[in-house]
């Protein structure tokens, strides 16, 4: 089926009898290339359940360490990895759990003279940074590059995630949605302000769900919608997000 081994049927089969994905979606999977922006709260959680789910080729960018005040949320690492490499301690939990998947370590920090040739054959990104600067920086190397962005935001008891591609005519980019009108890198701070770790676990998943969506083509179009989650209620809303025709990064990226 697909080229699949009899250990892959056998692995992914809960995914191959989902009529929405089944061998050609598991297939196209294990040849998908997802690169994630940040292996913190958010990113964990994604990583985990892609390399689950057999996308075959994953990177993640971060420069920072494991420490001890992560463990309550990130839950790849372990207080054995303390001091470690984030990238080197995912790669580790990678190998682990799917020898499927080949990890790509990348210890920088996204910044303005980062190029989007970082994105070169990424089919589909993943932003879990915390903070504008980073995300905005980020959302413009997707449009220069045309690939889709899944970006996922937490804070204390609340999360939200987006699936944009700015660079089509008729969607908006991640600067549609939040605009200029901030201190780029203002962003609530869960050193100081708290994060519910399982809300990360939450909006991580939800990540992962929405990258698989694009990749193998299941369910509904997600580009141009946000999903809101109040995990204080609990409940959950989505609003559809209109294209800014006056976008400043929009209006250099599309035809």
């Amino acid at each position: 089926m697909g080229g699949l081994t009899d250990q892959q049927l056998d692995r992914y089969a809960r995914h191959i009898v989902l009529r929405d994905i089944g061998g050609a979606g598991q297939s196209k999977l294990l040849s998908s290339h997802v690169l994630l922006i940040g292996a913190g709260g958010i990113g964990c959680p994604a990583i985990q359940y892609l390399a689950a789910a057999g996308v075959g080729t994953i990177s993640v960018v971060d420069d920072d360490v494991v420490s001890l005040s992560n463990l309550q949320r990130q839950v790849l690492y372990s207080a054995d990895q303390i001091g470690e490499a984030k990238v080197d301690a995912a790669n580790t939990a990678v190998t682990r759990l799917n020898p499927d998947v080949q990890f790509h370590a990348i210890k920088q920090r996204i910044n303005r003279d980062t190029s989007s040739d970082l994105l070169n054959g990424a089919d589909v990104i993943i932003d879990g940074s915390d903070n504008f600067a980073t995300r905005l920086i980020v959302n413009d190397l997707c449009l220069a590059a045309k690939v889709p962005l899944v970006s996922a935001a937490i804070g204390q008891f609340h999360g939200q995630i987006g699936t944009f591609t700015g660079h089509h005519l008729d969607r908006p980019c991640y600067r549609c949605f939040v605009g200029d009108a901030h201190d780029s890198d203002d962003c609530d701070d869960c050193a100081t302000q708290g994060v519910l770790g399982a809300m990360c676990g939450l909006m991580g998943s939800f990540a992962a769900m929405e990258a698989i969506r694009f990749l193998t083509g299941f369910g509904d179009e997600a580009a141009g919608r946000l999903h809101i989650f109040d995990g204080l209620r609990p409940a959950m809303r989505t609003i559809n997000l209109p294209k800014d025709p006056a976008c400043s990064s929009c209006v250099t990226s599309t035809p």
